[in-house]
């Protein structure tokens, strides 16, 4: 089996508003093994020995080969690696260097990735396979809408390219639409959704290997809002027969590695209903937790983002809170270049009532 270089910047698929998204680079370290590469901002190298200390404790294997340098001209210096990146192609600049060499190794890995990407692609391949979407109008631009009152109402206003929910409004009556319309620019896709009352959000994850399509995890989500900041596993609900006929298809388009839908729960009284929302064909949030745990063979967690006063590892007291394999239960750090920022992403292990206390014990130390 080849080794992997791992290069998980994510500056070619981020929003602006993502404090420290420059050092996110750090999060697959967890996911490595030790042949493997992995290119890392070089910001991070004062924060190597904590975190490298911090996993040989808690028994989690990484890579032992690093480059501090994220540009992916230094990834093409290592063909004979599989290459591993958070989103296989660039929404910044679609026309970069980046995104013409990415194409190169793998068309069409690069263009299902790309055409999915967009929600009113997903909602049309969605309608196309029958899978159970909330009513939505898919918009070239925001010239094409005639009449506010054919929305129902409330509505989501979305970007049909986003990350993160940022540029998502949630959109109360007609007037409240029109007045988010007016700020946003003549040439943006976009769609405008019906709102599900959903209870809560899940997060379905695939992977494609060389064996093929598999189910990685459900996890139920945290949110801010329509900012995603945590995932909780497992989840009381696990809807894949929803999902899986646009796995399938993406699986047969070329996809590869990672990938997730984030899919509505709606309860009505004994009945439940799910709706797909959208696509992320590629990493998220909840992958890095959730490839931790596998490693560790850990069955229950949370996966969360927490700020703090701190900038360094060093200075977060984790004595008696670190995860101990012997008791499946503790905290792992997942995102930990953050630090640098104030902010750090955790894998907090052990029943519900075993993670409460932890993480009250860990918050109370940041």
């Amino acid at each position: 089996m080849r080794q992997k270089l791992f290069n998980h910047d994510i500056m070619t698929c981020t929003d602006d508003s993502v404090i420290g998204n420059y050092l996110y680079s750090g999060r697959v370290l967890g996911l490595t093994d030790v042949e493997d590469i992995i290119q890392l901002h070089p910001e991070l190298k004062s924060q190597w020995n904590g975190i490298t200390a911090h996993y040989n404790r808690v028994g989690l294997s990484y890579s032992q080969n690093v480059i501090w340098d994220v540009s992916l001209k230094v990834s093409a210096d290592y063909p004979n690696y599989d290459l591993s990146v958070f989103y296989f192609g660039d929404t910044t600049e679609p026309n970069s260097w980046q995104a013409k060499w990415l194409e190169e190794i793998d068309g069409n890995w690069f263009n299902v990735v790309d055409f999915i990407n967009s929600k009113n692609n997903f909602i049309k391949v969605a309608e196309d396979l029958g899978v159970k979407v909330p009513k939505t109008f898919c918009l070239e631009t925001k010239t094409a809408i005639t009449n506010l009152a054919n929305f129902s109402y409330p509505c989501y206003l979305k970007p049909a390219v986003a990350v993160a929910g940022a540029g998502i409004h949630r959109c109360a009556n007609q007037h409240h639409l029109a007045s988010i319309l007016q700020l946003i620019p003549n040439h943006i896709p976009l769609q405008i959704q019906e709102e599900v009352k959903a209870t809560s959000f899940l997060n379905l994850q695939y992977e494609v290997t060389d064996l093929g399509l598999k189910r990685l995890a459900a996890t139920y989500q945290i949110l801010d809002g329509c900012t995603h900041i945590g995932n909780r596993y497992p989840s009381p609900h696990q809807p894949w027969e929803l999902v899986e006929p646009i796995a399938q298809w993406m699986a047969r388009q070329g996809m590869k590695e990672v990938f997730a839908f984030d899919v509505a729960v709606v309860e009505d009284g004994e009945t439940m209903s799910y709706f797909a929302i959208e696509c992320n064909p590629r990493f998220n949030g909840a992958s890095y937790p959730t490839g931790i745990a596998n490693k560790l063979k850990i069955d229950n967690w949370i996966g969360e983002t927490l700020t703090t006063k701190y900038r360094s590892l060093e200075e977060i007291d984790l004595s008696g809170i670190e995860f101990n394999p012997q008791t499946d239960m503790g905290v792992i750090l997942v995102n930990w270049g953050s630090i640098l920022v104030g902010k750090v992403g955790v894998l907090v292990a052990g029943n519900m009532a075993q993670q409460e206390e932890l993480r009250a014990i860990l918050k109370q130390r940041l």
